[in-house]
């Protein structure tokens, strides 16, 4: 849990504003929900080790409550709550969740995802579209390398009954191999024979999971593979129809790849799956979701849904070390300091200050009483572009003097065409 200072929070701030633009472009609209649910609620949701990392105490009215683990399980709880909500219900939200994690660096015990949702449709073109969003989102940023990987549960289904495990045990098999990039192909095997799976069995699936060649190669090889398998069989026709949506709407075959070795651990998925790594730095997913038509009937009323995650924290973080943030980040939101010379031009200055405001030019007024250099140093520190200079003689002729602080060019401007001045030089934030 950390502290984000000004410079931070003015990326992440920008980064927010980016995702809900692109979010809307595609029709979701926002949702809140609360960071304290009933424990019941978090609890028998996403898997036995999951649940370990969930905030769970008792409140002062001897509740069970925890705080939010994610932003889907609340989701489902509302979906099931309100049921007069238009379908396709399509929602994004971007807040904070909590787990009970040991930090590393792109693993933090609070942190900022960014969700997508559609609840009450069961077509693939509603996972295809949430692709769609995560490339959308990523080419705005300026991510250059990075690949969406795209697998169906149905399909792990499938692979795993060929393997003769079902059930819980299956579910089981899916928490390990998603470990597959924490702790490499030997931890995995290592942990599947743990859970009883022979060596030989583990060898198997680890040759039925990979993947080569291009997404039609693959897609086509998987329906030879399974084609006496109904249920795989479907999970590759919504995969080929993702393919086909994707490919209609401009996504390029490069930027996503049919990969069968990607899991996502939690166990609501129950069909397509997808996951976003990054080429560098090597920092996991930033991205990752798929469609979980069962969960919300555990609150009582079944609707298929489907949704992806994105995770700010390791997308600022990407930003940030490969200089993606944007050069005007660098500075102070304040675009102009308007000086103050003594208390007899001070209601010069406050109402200078006041008609820039009104104009929508973002300004603040020298607080410190400190002489005109130390107000400049100030504005330099503070890396304030713009000073306005208004001192007696500047009160006494109804002009003010504008100084560039990159350039320390300055300039007399008279009163009434001041603001105007600034106004079209920084543009209006109204």
């Amino acid at each position: 849990m950390r502290d984000f200072l000004p410079e931070r929070m003015l990326l992440r701030q920008w980064v927010i504003g980016e995702l809900r633009t692109v979010f809307e472009s595609f029709g979701f609209e926002p949702l809140d929900t609360p960071a304290v649910e009933y424990a019941e609620t978090l609890k028998g949701k996403y898997g036995e080790e999951a649940d370990k990392l969930i905030y769970e105490f008792e409140d002062r009215g001897d509740r069970r409550v925890g705080l939010r683990y994610d932003l889907t399980v609340p989701l489902a709880r509302v979906a099931a709550t309100y049921p007069d909500l238009p379908k396709p219900f399509k929602r994004y939200q971007i807040a904070p969740v909590w787990r009970a994690e040991r930090p590393q660096k792109g693993r933090y015990r609070e942190f900022w995802q960014c969700d997508v949702d559609t609840v009450g449709s069961t077509s693939p073109l509603a996972d295809a579209e949430l692709v769609m969003v995560v490339t959308s989102v990523l080419d705005r940023l300026g991510f250059a390398n990075y690949t969406v990987r795209i697998n169906n549960r149905k399909i792990l289904g499938a692979l795993a009954e060929g393997l003769g495990v079902r059930g819980e045990a299956a579910l089981a098999l899916f928490r390990s191999l998603d470990k597959l990039d924490k702790i490499g192909a030997a931890g995995v095997r290592a942990e599947l024979v743990q859970r009883g799976l022979s060596e030989a069995t583990a060898d198997r699936l680890f040759e039925l999971v990979e993947t080569s060649g291009s997404n039609e190669e693959t897609l086509a090889g998987l329906r030879r593979r399974f084609q006496d398998a109904p249920r795989a069989i479907e999970g590759v026709a919504e995969l080929e129809a993702i393919a086909a949506a994707l490919g209609a709407s401009g996504v390029g075959a490069d930027r996503y790849r049919i990969d069968l070795s990607m899991i996502r651990g939690l166990d609501y998925y129950t069909g397509p799956i997808f996951e976003t790594v990054v080429d560098e730095p090597k920092i996991g997913s930033i991205s990752g979701g798929g469609r979980y038509d069962n969960l919300i009937g555990m609150f009582g009323r079944d609707l298929p849904a489907t949704g992806v995650s994105l995770g700010f924290e390791r997308v600022v973080d990407v930003m940030e070390e490969l200089g993606l943030a944007p050069e005007h980040l660098a500075r102070t939101v304040t675009q102009v300091l308007v000086t103050v010379f003594g208390p007899d031009t001070e209601a010069a200055s406050l109402g200078i200050a006041a008609e820039l405001r009104r104009a929508g030019v973002r300004t603040e007024v020298a607080l410190t009483g400190d002489r005109i250099g130390k107000q400049l140093q100030y504005a330099s520190r503070r890396r304030i572009p713009t000073v306005v200079i208004v001192g007696p003689d500047e009160v006494s002729r109804g002009v003010a003097l504008v100084k560039d602080m990159a350039t320390g060019e300055q300039r007399t401007v008279a009163r009434p065409d001041l603001a105007g001045t600034l106004c079209k030089h920084y543009g209006s934030i109204t």
